[in-house]
């Protein structure tokens, strides 16, 4: 770039840095405090002129140095007022003593000046230096020895009263008084603070040193931004120099609103499955064992009711009671079967196990209460439910997630039907290229099935589990026609249609990730 060309693509603000390096040219180097005396330009400015030449490589920076400096907090400033809690406990004690009374700590804790913290921690400092003695009752007593903690804290707060000074430029008690005494994480209400004040030097660059050129010879005269009334009105615009700019370079993006991209995803899935003739099912995040587990065929002893895979509810624990006549079929069926042609679990059914309440574990859970609300036959029905397992956490998996679920009713419902269904879903909804069944086991379906997608970065992952119910859950439940079910998880579904590679992110608040992330449609 031509340097007359480069110069008129700089703000006011780096042209006054660069002049001062061209009234300067003697010196290597300037400091970020000797450009702030010589430009008079306020520090934030400064700093944004100075990161805009190193960026375009106009400067360089030719050292750094870093210096501790201690300045008053509000609460060092109180203290000079009103003395150190060392200082005022201290003397308090010393005026009893020399009256005859004793001070207890209890009345220093309940004085309205001092903080209960503030008198036990200067309690344990006077008492390890020896100016305070603790006796019988919790009562204090005066030494007679000085404090050399209390003094060098009057020291200190006098000094730093109107200054802030380098932590270096105290001695080495003082330092470590002010360490001790300094705002930190978990102690913000101490009198002392301190800060890092980064001091860099910098030098021109060689293309630094051709803008300072060119600048001189075009001259430093002051550039007018905006065309105004009183310049048209007087015809001083003729006479002014107005600062050039560059149409080429991209406008600031506006960041409109929109609903976040898994928001989005969820309301889309529910728009295509009403529009294909499904009702929504609804149910409660809080689930017994009996409708989440045991009407679903699945045995008191299955691992899957273990509390590491499940969450339990801590109070109350358990449901007052639970609704027949599917309480007592249910028990039947597990025991030895029932009218269903099944020999059942051969156990002994706990109906107080029954009541146990847990966080729904999986969205089959409200198929079942919706098989027992006497569903239509034919009917199709979906639930968007949320679901909660133990698991480890990681790019595939989550503790909570989203399940689709969903059962289909019909005398002529097969498993055909079944994985025509599945691969409708993950092609529409999901959007995957390429779609896997595999054989599966689930203790209320026969014949089972996974359902597999090709995720383009991750592989194969499973999306979720589907089958034909048996007998024995839907026989209880008052139905005697074929139904299909599937739960199928949402969220991996999202990361493939979304391109999302970790699940973490669909919960992101990561503005930039929410408003980059394209959305389903």
């Amino acid at each position: 770039m031509e340097p007359v060309s480069s110069c008129d693509n700089l703000h006011p603000l780096e042209k006054k840095v660069l002049e001062v390096f061209g009234t300067n040219r003697t010196v290597s180097a300037l400091s970020t405090l000797q450009l702030a005396e010589a430009t008079g330009l306020e520090s934030s400015q400064l700093s944004m002129a100075i990161e805009w030449l190193v960026a375009k490589q106009l400067l360089i920076t030719v050292s750094e140095t870093v210096t501790p400096m201690v300045s008053l907090t509000p609460r060092g400033k109180v203290y000079v007022e009103q003395g150190s809690p060392l200082e005022r406990i201290l003397s308090a004690v010393r005026a009893a003593s020399a009256t005859g009374k004793w001070l207890t700590i209890a009345d220093l804790q309940g004085r309205e000046d001092l903080d209960p913290s503030e008198v036990s921690r200067a309690i344990g400092r006077l008492k390890k230096e020896g100016a305070l003695l603790v006796i019988q009752g919790g009562c204090l007593e005066s030494t007679g020895r000085p404090s050399p903690s209390a003094e060098a804290m009057r020291l200190l707060l006098g000094e730093l009263h109107e200054a802030t000074r380098p932590l270096n430029s105290f001695p080495e008690d003082h330092r470590l008084l002010i360490r001790e005494y300094a705002v930190k994480r978990g102690s913000s209400r101490e009198p002392f603070r301190i800060e890092e004040q980064v001091m860099r030097s910098y030098a021109l660059s060689p293309a630094g040193a051709v803008a300072v050129t060119a600048l001189a010879n075009q001259g430093y005269s002051e550039e007018v931004a905006q065309l105004s009334p009183d310049l048209l009105k007087d015809g001083a615009w003729r006479t002014k120099r107005f600062r050039k700019y560059t149409i080429s370079l991209r406008p600031p993006r506006i960041a409109m609103g929109k609903k976040h991209p898994y928001r989005e995803f969820l309301d889309a899935v529910k728009f295509k499955l009403v529009g294909m003739g499904f009702q929504e099912m609804r149910g409660s995040l809080v689930e017994t064992e009996f409708w989440n587990m045991d009407t679903l065929f699945m045995p008191q002893f299955h691992p899957a009711r273990d509390i590491h895979d499940v969450y339990f509810v801590k109070d109350p624990t358990h449901a007052s009671s639970i609704a027949e006549p599917f309480l007592s079929r249910v028990a039947q069926t597990h025991e030895q079967g029932g009218p269903t042609g099944s020999s059942g679990w051969g156990y002994r059914f706990d109906v107080e196990r029954a009541k146990r309440l847990v966080l729904r574990s999986q969205g089959t859970a409200v198929s079942a209460r919706t098989l027992a609300a006497t569903p239509s036959v034919p009917g199709k029905y979906f639930s968007i439910a949320r679901c909660f397992r133990y698991d480890q956490v990681d790019a595939t998996h989550a503790t909570d997630f989203f399940q689709v679920e969903g059962i289909v009713l019909g005398k002529d419902i097969n498993f055909r039907t079944l994985l025509g269904l599945l691969n409708l879903f993950a092609r529409e909804v999901a959007q995957a290229k390429e779609v896997k069944f595999v054989p599966a086991y689930f203790p209320f379906t026969e014949p089972s099935v996974e359902l597999h997608v090709r995720h383009p970065r991750l592989g194969w992952m499973e999306l979720g589990g589907a089958g034909l119910f048996r007998p024995e859950v839907t026989l209880p439940l008052g139905v005697a026609v074929p139904v299909i079910a599937w739960g199928l998880g949402l969220d991996r579904m999202a990361m493939v249609a979304l391109g999302i590679h970790d699940i973490r992110d669909l919960f992101t608040d990561n503005l930039e990730l929410i408003r980059s992330t394209r959305g389903l449609f």
